[in-house]
């Protein structure tokens, strides 16, 4: 690995562990030419996954956009960024398990919806009104009522 302060490659890892439930090796080198210390991550590169999108479109899987929607969804809530993390990370790891090289996006839409329902209602309810694209008051009451049913 080259440095970042003096372009030597010749370093020695004093430290590596796994993160993100083990898919990621975060290690902590030091420069032998500087004593430069720098920190590195390792992980497997997988195919690109496409999204198919309702009206036919492909676009690459985009986790950060993945992220944001849910994150809108959660605006106000008492949901906290390691949950929203932990939130993108199960539906990531679901879908590249099931997937290799395109899932539809009404799947991606479901399994975030099956776990903010357990997550939070609001949260729930915010975010079916966009994937279920909601055109009226009816329609959410509808959801409301199936929400308080299943309880």
């Amino acid at each position: 690995m080259r440095c970042p302060k003096c372009a030597q490659s010749n370093d020695k890892v004093i430290d590596s562990r796994s993160i993100r439930n083990g898919d990621v090796v975060r290690r902590r080198r030091v420069c032998a030419k500087c004593g430069h210390r720098f920190t590195t991550y390792e992980e497997v590169v997988k195919a690109v996954l496409a999204v198919l999108k309702r009206d036919g479109r492909r676009e690459n899987f985009d986790r950060a956009k993945l992220r944001t929607a849910i994150a809108r969804a959660a605006v106000k809530r008492p949901i906290s960024d390691p949950q929203l993390d932990l939130l993108v990370d199960d539906v990531v790891h679901e879908i590249e398990t099931e997937y290799e090289r395109e899932v539809p996006s009404t799947v991606i839409g479901r399994k975030v919806l099956d776990k903010l329902e357990k997550l939070d209602e609001v949260a729930f309810l915010r975010f079916a009104s966009v994937y279920r694209r909601f055109r009226d008051a009816s329609q959410f009451l509808s959801e409301i009522e199936n929400l308080i049913g299943r309880q």
